[in-house]
């Protein structure tokens, strides 16, 4: 057999085989019905087990975000060719175990069939089996939307500038001990300081002792060394 006759074969995928996806992450996307792949191996090799087959050599769980589990199938897929069977043709596929759905966690008890499914599909495309779907524009789960997303319309108008504010540097636990000294000798209380610097520094009057800005730091400081010592 010619190197694409396999892949001529089985390239074209019909309308009634092709659905589109409705929901969920990957919305708006193709998929390929898998017993429509069944069929195409059997048609091309034989019944399963005699012109086709697979091994599974490994099935495993992963875990996800947000309590998700993930459950993944690695499989070896055959054909037979004359009297010959093909090497093992390797295919992934996954599906999920644990899924966060709107109502809150679904466990499925079909997640190994359903990624043995998806691994099926990932070796017979090797083959060419749907090939035409895979390489066309639109949407398919594995490629994603090949239309650019669209930009919104330019303004005439340029955008106004937005005032970038400096970020406040806050003292340190060396300064904040000093202004505890100074309050001790003077007899001056927190809650007193704390009024007095909000009625200077309206725009960002502070909360505690950590949210005294280096500026505040050096107002209050000198106004405390003005004070005299407690007597």
């Amino acid at each position: 057999m010619e190197n694409l006759g396999i892949y001529e074969a089985v390239r074209q995928v019909p309308d009634s085989a092709i659905k589109t996806i409705s929901s969920g992450r990957l919305k708006g996307m193709s998929d390929i019905n898998p017993m429509w792949r069944i069929k195409k191996l059997t048609e091309q090799f034989g019944p399963c087990g005699i012109g086709w087959c697979y091994d599974i050599p490994r099935q495993w769980m992963e875990q996800g975000a947000e309590g998700q589990i993930a459950a993944f199938c690695d499989i070896l897929l055959y054909y037979k060719m004359g009297e010959e069977w093909s090497k093992g043709i390797p295919g992934t596929g996954g599906s999920l175990f644990v899924a966060k759905e709107s109502r809150g966690l679904h466990t499925s008890d079909e997640c190994y069939k359903m990624a043995l499914t998806d691994a099926i599909s990932v070796a017979a495309k090797a083959l060419g089996i749907g090939a035409d779907v895979y390489w066309d524009k639109d949407s398919t789960k594995y490629t994603g939307s090949a239309k650019p997303p669209e930009q919104p319309p330019k303004s005439s108008s340029p955008l106004p500038q937005v005032e970038k504010k400096p970020i406040p540097k806050y003292i340190g636990p060396a300064e904040q001990e000093e202004i505890l000294q100074e309050l001790h000798r003077t007899g001056w209380n927190i809650k007193e300081m704390m009024q007095y610097l909000g009625k200077k520094f309206p725009g960002m009057p502070p909360a505690d002792l950590g949210t005294i800005t280096d500026v505040q730091y050096t107002f209050i400081l000198g106004a405390l060394k003005k004070k005299p010592t407690k007597e």
